[in-house]
């Protein structure tokens, strides 16, 4: 018999530690090459773990629940002596064990190609890390470069790169915070004083008796979107703007499209116009699709997209999650009908795919479902924009001079001031809410 460990692998979306949600499997279960293992949950989705060896389950060694890092050896399975061991790919995203097992060549089995053949690779010569300890901080080498030449500890600062890596305003950033706090002197307090001060209170407050208070570990999910908000909100200078919108022509066209029979099977709601909207705008004002790139020679450039990764923020069960539709810009009305519906029915049910959340452009993020009228979003890391979709009202409305019952909605949002001018943000809110005013405008 041959002993095979089986170890936490980089699911394909820059993992640096996932949690063991459930096992499939117990010791002395036999399994198959793909046969599913466990379901973890990564900082974006959860994911479905195929077995890369055939042979025997002999140990679990991770518990339900434990986090781990990736690279931590979390199953053992025994295989008949000669057996080959074989890695495959995760069926919900692409996953390769970050240290796989090695044949007798000494090629790293990377997975299938046509035919079912196994496909293996050469180990190549060590490059330069750029993981700089041992909980998995990223950054480049400039980037490492600048932080000891400041004195800064990696693991202490927030990343907020695109890949969860640490950037150079990042690190400039913890530096000025470091120097504020190291000159602030602390007073010296008279002795007398200093004796009726009461003991400084404990970090964490003791539980309570009474068991009135429910500690949640913030890992997952959670975590993941408070330190991309934490991060987005204190890299890029958010400015906000809002507009109210008579939207009851909008209220109109989507009865009028839930009437035609091309959209007999598909969900329509104002959203699908709203979406729309935003498209048309983007394409008049381009640079709110962009982001801001840090590079390495400590400077920084504007990426405008020639696309649109159309991201949907969605409440799940698990969290926060924003997927997004690829190319949207180029789907008709209903193919991004389709898009929308398929985004939503996949995150309620919690099978949103780790690349459908990457690669996003520019966010939308309806708030009206929650019976809110506006909101100031934090903007998504690595993109320029974020718009809210706030809840559609009849409300009084002057038209002509006269006041007359409509329904109104408002159009806000926030944007990166580094990138987009309070004209270019203002023209854009403006001609998404002049489409809801008028859907007509789509026919341009």
């Amino acid at each position: 018999m041959r002993m095979q460990t089986y170890n936490l692998p980089d699911v394909g979306e820059g993992l640096t530690e996932a949690e063991i949600v459930q096992w499939h499997v117990k010791p002395g279960d036999a399994v198959a090459v793909n046969d599913v293992v466990a379901e973890i949950e990564t900082a974006k989705s959860l994911v479905e773990l195929p077995s890369p060896f055939a042979g025997t389950v002999s140990e679990l060694l991770v518990d339900e629940g434990e986090t781990v890092a990736v690279g931590t050896p979390i199953l053992a399975v025994s295989a008949e002596t000669g057996q080959p061991a074989q890695a495959a790919p995760a069926p919900q995203a692409p996953a390769a064990p970050a240290e796989p097992a090695a044949d007798a060549g000494g090629s790293v089995l990377v997975g299938y190609g046509t035919g079912g053949e196994v496909q293996t690779r050469r180990r190549k010569a060590p490059r330069e890390k750029t993981v700089t300890d041992t909980v998995g901080v990223v950054a480049k080498p400039p980037i490492r470069k600048l932080a000891r030449d400041l004195g800064i500890e990696l693991s202490e600062v927030t990343a907020t790169g695109p890949a969860g890596d640490v950037t150079r305003d990042d690190v400039l950033r913890h530096a000025e915070q470091a120097k504020v706090f190291r000159n602030l002197e602390t007073p010296q307090w008279p002795e007398e004083r200093e004796r009726r001060m009461p003991a400084p209170p404990r970090s964490v407050p003791p539980r309570p008796a009474d068991d009135r208070y429910e500690a949640i570990p913030v890992k997952g999910v959670r975590k993941a979107t408070a330190n991309a908000m934490v991060g987005s909100a204190y890299t890029a200078p958010h400015v906000s703007v809002w507009t109210d919108v008579n939207a009851s022509r909008t209220m109109e066209f989507v009865q009028r499209l839930k009437q035609q029979p091309q959209f007999a099977d598909v969900r329509i709601s104002p959203l699908l116009v709203f979406a729309k909207a935003l498209l048309w705008a983007v394409q008049r004002t381009p640079e709110i699709n962009s982001a801001w790139i840090d590079t390495e020679d400590g400077g920084a450039e504007i990426q405008v997209r020639g696309y649109v990764n159309l991201g949907i923020a969605a409440a799940t069960p698990r969290g926060l999650l924003v997927p997004n539709i690829k190319e949207a810009h180029a789907m008709s009305m209903r193919e991004l009908a389709v898009a929308l519906q398929n985004l939503t029915q996949t995150a309620r049910e919690g099978r949103t795919r780790p690349e459908d959340q990457q690669g996003g452009t520019i966010t939308i993020t309806n708030i009206g479902v929650f019976g809110m009228d506006a909101a100031t979003p934090i903007i998504n890391p690595g993109e320029a924009g974020i718009v809210a979709m706030g809840a559609i009202r009849q409300k009084p409305w002057v038209v002509e001079g006269e006041v007359r019952p409509a329904w109104v909605t408002t159009v806000s949002g926030s944007f990166d001031h580094r990138i987009v001018d309070g004209d270019k943000i203002s023209r854009f809110i403006a001609d998404i809410a002049a489409v809801l005013e008028e859907p007509a405008l789509l026919l341009d």
